[in-house]
């Protein structure tokens, strides 16, 4: 049957991935573009395992094959199928890439007539090729950092090169206490496969430099390798110089704007706006040991009389007041302390429209 071994032209072009691995295994770590169809369920994988340890191989595959039978096993063939159909040059993978994929393969070509390739070493082989891929000598490209104070619009900017990494994107988070999505993070397995991805994509279209938003090791609960961390810390950093005023503004947008109406969609109006309130409360909460205790409550009684505020006038004009206060008395002391440590390494300050010119005239 097919072995398919390059793992590079998988990433670069993106190719659609089957995985037949239980769905527990899914959950804990899979591959872009990879979607689970397994041949075993939790529970049948489970009482396989048992039988392999007590009465060895021969009787566990005996055992899988009893309970992957008639309409379970057609149901599990018509999935693969199904999928085949939309998706015809996917490739199949288990763990290690041999029995589960090579029966999956069989069952397949003896429904359709179809070979359908499996991948060499199957998960644990591609998982080590990425992790592979996330030491500093993998890359080409010099890193560049973009800083700026909280709200400057580092996001938006890096949006516009074609050359630059959004690890939040790539984290599903945008890396601060109240920088959580209503959807989850990626487990810590899986941002590092998807870093790995955008990293090798960056690789193969031949840029000089990769341009990053200035970002602690962790994002949410997405931590990036020491190494790496490393390795961008020793690149020229651009700061994005945003007047207080304009950042309270992106962050009202963002924050409140946004945030009100994506809750909005998901849960019904008026519940939506109730978890977006309690998600503020739960954030302030995160960090209220480093604001102390006077400093927190001023921030908290300014975001409930904004809230009364917005319910009483529809005005969201009071949020702006705990905004500012947080920005000037929490995120900006940081941030100045930050910007010492890295005064040495600072080659051009601008506003946006200004650091993008640069950074397309130099990086590119």
């Amino acid at each position: 049957m097919l072995e398919w071994k390059d793992f590079e032209t998988i990433v670069i072009n993106e190719i659609p991935l089957i995985d037949v691995r239980a769905p527990i295994e899914f959950s804990k770590g899979a591959f872009k573009n990879a979607v689970n169809l397994p041949l075993m369920d939790d529970e049948e994988r489970h009482r396989v395992g048992i039988c392999y340890a007590e009465k060895g191989s021969q009787e566990a595959v005996r055992l899988g094959h009893s309970l992957v039978s008639g309409e379970i096993k057609q149901d599990r063939i018509n999935a693969w199928i199904n999928h085949l159909q939309k998706y015809p040059n996917s490739i199949i993978y288990c763990f290690r890439g041999g029995m589960r994929s090579e029966i999956t393969q069989r069952w397949i070509a003896q429904a359709t007539g179809k070979e359908i390739p499996r991948l060499a070493g199957g998960y644990k082989a591609f998982r080590n090729y990425l992790i592979e891929q996330l030491q500093p000598s993998r890359l080409k490209g010099k890193p560049v950092l973009v800083g700026g104070f909280t709200g400057s619009g580092k996001t938006l900017l890096l949006k516009k090169l074609d050359n630059a990494i959004d690890l939040e994107g790539i984290a599903n988070h945008r890396g601060s206490a109240f920088g959580k999505h209503l959807t989850p993070q990626p487990t810590q397995i899986n941002f590092e496969n998807n870093l790995a991805y955008a990293l090798i994509q960056h690789r193969h279209k031949g840029y000089s430099h990769i341009i990053f938003e200035d970002e602690g090791p962790n994002i949410g609960r997405c931590f990036i390798p020491k190494p790496l961390t490393e390795y961008f810390y020793i690149g020229d950093f651009v700061i994005v110089i945003t007047p207080l005023e304009e950042r309270i503004v992106l962050i009202l947008e963002e924050y409140v704007y946004q945030a009100q109406r994506i809750y909005a969609d998901l849960y019904n109006e008026g519940q939506g706006l109730a978890q977006w309130v309690q998600n503020i409360r739960d954030s302030l909460g995160r960090i209220k040991k480093r604001l102390g205790g006077y400093r927190y409550k001023l921030i908290m009684e300014l975001f409930e009389q904004a809230y009364r505020k917005q319910m009483d006038m529809g005005s969201f004009d009071g949020h702006k007041s705990w905004i500012e206060m947080l920005l000037k008395e929490y995120y900006d002391p940081m941030y100045r302390h930050q910007m010492e440590t890295i005064a040495d390494k600072i080659v051009f300050e601008g506003n946006r429209d200004e650091v993008l010119g640069y950074l397309k005239d130099k990086y590119y």
